[in-house]
């Protein structure tokens, strides 16, 4: 049994470029805990390297 996964941008779950809908079918998690989880993080950070990280991650990953 051949159960291989990758990280690929969702098409069907997206906000913006579906990175977030992407990680949540991945771990097989609610998007929406995903999204919140991205902010806070984002947030606490300065907001700025979130948002880096989100383009790297937006032109990195494949779409479905």
């Amino acid at each position: 049994m051949n159960t291989s996964r990758k990280l690929v941008r969702s098409s069907s779950d997206k906000m913006v470029a579906g990175v977030c809908g992407g990680i949540a079918d991945y771990f097989g998690l609610d998007s929406t805990l995903v999204r919140v989880g991205y902010v806070l993080l984002s947030l606490l950070s300065a907001a700025f390297p979130g948002l880096i990280v989100y383009l790297i991650l937006a032109v990195m990953m494949p779409q479905r």
